[in-house]
């Protein structure tokens, strides 16, 4: 019974795929006849014709949908993709555009970004240094916080 509920859930059923959105069906389309295959090919590199899905899918007329959803952020995302190439019109709307992705390690991050705060760790290590270090700088600065006439001051404001 485990095994069949399992595999209930990796495959939809016609009735399901029915209900989904176009993008999803394209997505799930795209995940299944392309980036499989490439992934266990040991693929640097492959592509998708936006013709090719419109056809195996019988969206005619949807050809915008298919190229929007062969771009979008959640395909590339969801399958560990690079979009590194576009070729077709310059509208990017046709059965003619083709999308080349390479795959994108997931172990590690594509570019690891700096901290700020971190950068400036150690800034101004030498002038405290000339100072006597940091806690005699704060303890000189607390000493004269105040001014030494009280009564000077009040008059300076």
């Amino acid at each position: 019974m485990l095994c069949y509920a399992i595999s209930r859930l990796a495959i939809p059923s016609v009735k399901e795929v029915r209900k989904m959105r176009d993008a999803d069906r394209i997505r799930m389309h795209g995940r299944e006849k392309y980036v499989v295959p490439a992934r266990q090919g040991k693929a640097k590199r492959f592509s998708i014709r936006a013709g090719d899905v419109v056809r195996d899918l019988r969206m005619n007329g949807r050809t915008p949908a298919v190229c929007s959803a062969l771009r979008s952020r959640e395909f590339q995302q969801s399958n560990n993709l690079q979009l590194v190439e576009t070729t077709g019109p310059k509208s990017g709307q046709s059965t003619t555009v083709t999308y080349t992705y390479e795959f994108v390690e997931t172990g590690q991050p594509s570019a690891p970004r700096e901290d700020p705060w971190l950068r400036l760790r150690g800034a101004l290590k030498d002038i405290f240094a000339e100072l006597g270090g940091g806690e005699a700088y704060l303890r000189g600065e607390r000493e004269n916080f105040y001014a030494a006439d009280p009564s000077a001051a009040t008059e300076s404001k």
